[in-house]
């Protein structure tokens, strides 16, 4: 069986992590944006990401540019972007397709495990949310309308 413990992504900086080093933490993955409508989420992810990480908690946030263009920059001027404006502390990775041929591995694993409306798999757009479990399991997909803080009791209960 798959888990999230069988990928390994870029961090912002490039360097290989691991997500086997991930298990026995709740995550939450979010495909990000900084001149996004839904950009001021980023708060909130970082709201919660303090409210929980002693806990075993762990925001992943993979900047994407397949929405609108709306992630145009490059890993260092989005890091900066979302600590001065947001005070991001959570891990940010490096940018990602989401969708279509050169999409991450791991979302298209996230997609297949959590469906979106109807049973798409595509992502329809910047902030779609996925929650996984300590053993590196979906449990839930969000939609880029839910806000963290409506995720909050999800969190909770998995901790």
């Amino acid at each position: 069986m798959t888990t999230i413990a069988d990928f390994t992504v870029a961090t912002d900086g490039g360097e290989p992590l691991h997500l086997a080093d991930k298990l026995g933490k709740v995550l939450l993955v979010v495909n990000t944006a900084s001149k996004c409508g839904f950009t001021p989420q980023y708060d909130g992810l970082e709201k919660l990401y303090e409210r929980y990480r002693d806990r075993g908690f762990e925001v992943l946030g993979f900047p994407c540019n397949q929405f609108g263009g709306q992630e145009p920059g490059e890993a260092a001027e989005i890091a900066e972007f979302c600590k001065v404006n947001f005070g991001v502390t959570f891990p940010l990775m490096a940018k990602v397709d989401v969708n279509g041929g050169d999409a991450s591995p791991l979302f298209d694993w996230m997609k297949k495990e959590a469906p979106g409306l109807m049973g798409s798999k595509a992502i329809k757009w910047n902030f779609t949310k996925f929650l996984i479990d300590r053993d590196g399991k979906v449990v839930r997909r969000y939609a880029p309308t839910d806000k963290p803080e409506g995720i909050a009791q999800d969190v909770e209960a998995l901790l």
